[in-house]
């Protein structure tokens, strides 16, 4: 009967953890979907301007661009994805 009992409680243990991983995980998925639906003006506002003044657009050139992302992507934590947006916006408006 103790066997049995044990067993019981590994299992609802073991459910209680998949349950709670499952709301983890579903959680962080949602707000990678509302970050994804972002694009690349509202990121730049966002994330540029939270350390410095956002200088204009047209203040470099494509390549430029491309070069300060790479660099800001790590400075301030931006996924690849972000980081595509945003350079993209610049290049865009660079022209």
């Amino acid at each position: 009967m103790k066997s049995k009992k044990t067993f019981v409680k590994l299992f609802m243990g073991i459910n209680t953890c998949l349950y709670f991983m499952t709301l983890f995980f579903n959680i962080g998925c949602v707000e990678s979907q509302k970050i994804a639906s972002k694009s690349g003006v509202l990121l730049w506002a966002e994330n540029c301007q939270r350390c410095h003044n956002t200088p204009s657009p047209t203040s470099f050139s494509a390549e430029q661009w491309e070069t300060i992302g790479m660099h800001m992507q790590s400075r301030a934590l931006l996924t690849e994805n972000e980081k595509n947006k945003i350079v993209a916006f610049l290049q865009s408006a660079s022209n």
